[in-house]
């Protein structure tokens, strides 16, 4: 099973944090960047912040572009920051019966195209980190370099916590029960299949996986620390960065360190360190 937090708990903590502060743009709601791209057989509802070399921000399982009211107002100052509704999620509604991790990240190298963008930087949070792996795997040449926070490859218990995986399944029972009642319904149910059977990325496919990447996690993270390890091991040029004392929450309430280190990581030339170079 998978993380809940991030759809129940991490994304409300994250509402009462951000409504503690003054926004005076409606991220998310912004009728002034906003609009739609027919993408795929659906409607991508987009938000464009900024202009410089683009940088493309993913959000996770049951969230929105508003979860990045943190990110948006530093990282518009140098880039042109794209963000858009994932498929069934926010403004951006799906009538499919089916959703996967592939169809989403199919998406984003759709709308980078529709964009007329050749190659983005991305940010990937939690389920946006695994839309992020897997657009890095499926459609290298968009990706530029690549920061992902609290990702995982497999649903089970080698990555996700056994008390995190308790606290989804009656959410998951409850979803499962009420899927033939179509409209939201159907969506909870797509979302929750999500959570608990997905993804099923191989190692061998993130050995693929040609850009920098920066893989960071909490300490006290829903996804465990040697899965995180795990994905940095196996990904040929990439950093790790683990915070202390940090949830699955890092570009919420670590917002100023978050933005500070990834900015740095995709300004700084990758470097590979070994032999002599480890005593640096």
């Amino acid at each position: 099973m998978k993380k809940l937090f991030l759809v129940l708990l991490t994304l409300s903590f994250s509402s009462l944090l951000l409504q503690g502060q003054e926004k005076k743009t409606p991220y998310g709601n912004n009728p002034a960047t906003g609009k739609y791209y027919e993408i795929r057989g659906i409607k991508i509802y987009t938000e464009i912040y900024g202009q410089g070399e683009p940088l493309l921000i993913i959000h996770g399982n049951g969230g929105s572009i508003a979860d990045f009211s943190n990110q948006i107002p530093f990282f518009e100052k140098k880039y042109k920051v794209i963000l858009a509704d994932n498929r069934a999620q926010g403004k951006s509604h799906d009538k499919g019966d089916s959703l996967t991790y592939e169809m989403m990240a199919d998406d984003y190298e759709a709308l980078l195209t529709a964009l007329h963008i050749d190659s983005a930087n991305v940010i990937g949070w939690s389920d946006g980190g695994i839309n992020g792996l897997l657009l890095a795997i499926r459609h290298p040449k968009k990706v530029k370099k690549l920061a992902i926070t609290g990702a995982n490859l497999v649903p089970d218990s080698t990555a996700v916590y056994e008390d995190v995986a308790a606290l989804v399944q009656p959410f998951y029972d409850n979803a499962k029960k009420n899927r033939d009642k179509g409209g939201e319904s159907l969506t909870h149910w797509k979302l929750a299949k999500l959570l608990v059977e997905q993804p099923n990325i191989p190692l061998s496919a993130l050995h693929t996986i040609q850009c920098p990447t920066l893989v960071i996690g909490g300490d006290h993270d829903v996804i465990k620390e040697e899965h995180t390890m795990e994905i940095y091991k196996n990904i040929p040029k990439a950093y790790l960065w683990i915070l202390p004392n940090a949830g699955h929450s890092t570009p919420v309430v670590y917002k100023d360190e978050f933005n500070a280190k990834v900015e740095s990581f995709f300004q700084t030339p990758y470097r590979e360190i070994k032999g002599r170079t480890r005593f640096n």
